[in-house]
C-alpha cells in the first residue's frame, strides 16, 4: 500500500484523516500563507493547498501527499482563526444572524510522479441571532482560539447555528473526506479495499 502523507499539523484534520483507517504520516509544511494581489478566495486556498502538499513532497519520495487550506469569508473578506477570547466574541458577533462561507482545499501530490490533483469544497454555515451572553457563555466552555469562524462544530459550536448547507461536513473541519476520497482513490488507493 502506498504511504500516505498529511501535509499539516491540524489535529483536528489528523483526526479527519484518522477516520479513513489507513495509517499516515504527519508532515509541517513551511509556505508563505500570504495572498497574491488579486487573488480570489477560491484560488487562494487551491494553491496553497498544492503549495503545502509539494513543500513536504522531497521528504516522502514514494508517498500520496495530502495538503489543505481554509479560508472563512464574511462580508467577502477573509477572517482567520481569532487567536484569542475578545478575537473569538468579535467574530462571532459579526457572524450573528448572517452566513459564513468556508472554501478548504484539498490536494493530493504523488510525489514519485509530481502529478497532482486539486480542488476546492465549499461549505456555508448559517448562524441564527446570537446575544452577547450566550456568545460569550460558548467562547469560555469551548475556547475555539485556534478555530477558522471561532467556533468547533464538531463542539458546542452546533449551538450556535440555524443550518448548514453543503455537500460535505468534513470540509468545515478542514478536510473535506468525500473529495479526498476519491482523489485518493483515483491515484491508486483505496482505502476501503487497502489496495
Amino acid at each position: 500500500m502506498r504511504r500516505m502523507v498529511l501535509a499539516s499539523t491540524s489535529v483536528f484534520r489528523q483526526q479527519l484523516l484518522q477516520r479513513l483507517g489507513v495509517p499516515f504520516d504527519v508532515a509541517a509544511p513551511n509556505v508563505d500563507e500570504t495572498p497574491r494581489p488579486g487573488e480570489s478566495e477560491f484560488r487562494l486556498v487551491k494553491r496553497l493547498a498544492e503549495a503545502k502538499a509539494r513543500a513536504v513532497a522531497p521528504q516522502f519520495p514514494d508517498a500520496l501527499i495530502i495538503g489543505c487550506d481554509q479560508v472563512a469569508i464574511l462580508d467577502e473578506k477573509i477572517i482567520g482563526k481569532p487567536g484569542n477570547r475578545d478575537n473569538t466574541i468579535a467574530q462571532l458577533r459579526a457572524a450573528s444572524g448572517r452566513v459564513l462561507d468556508f472554501l478548504t482545499g484539498v490536494c493530493v501530490v504523488d510525489s514519485a510522479s509530481g502529478h497532482a490533483l486539486c480542488d476546492v469544497e465549499p461549505f456555508a454555515v448559517h448562524f441564527r441571532d446570537l446575544g452577547d451572553q450566550e456568545i460569550q457563555a460558548y467562547v469560555d466552555r469551548e475556547q475555539p482560539y485556534g478555530c477558522c469562524g471561532g467556533f468547533k462544530s464538531e463542539g458546542l459550536g452546533v449551538t450556535l447555528f440555524e443550518r448548514l448547507s453543503g455537500d460535505d461536513p468534513t470540509a468545515l473541519i478542514g478536510l473535506p473526506l468525500i473529495k479526498l476520497y476519491k482523489m485518493l482513490k483515483h491515484s491508486g488507493l483505496d482505502v476501503l479495499t487497502r489496495r
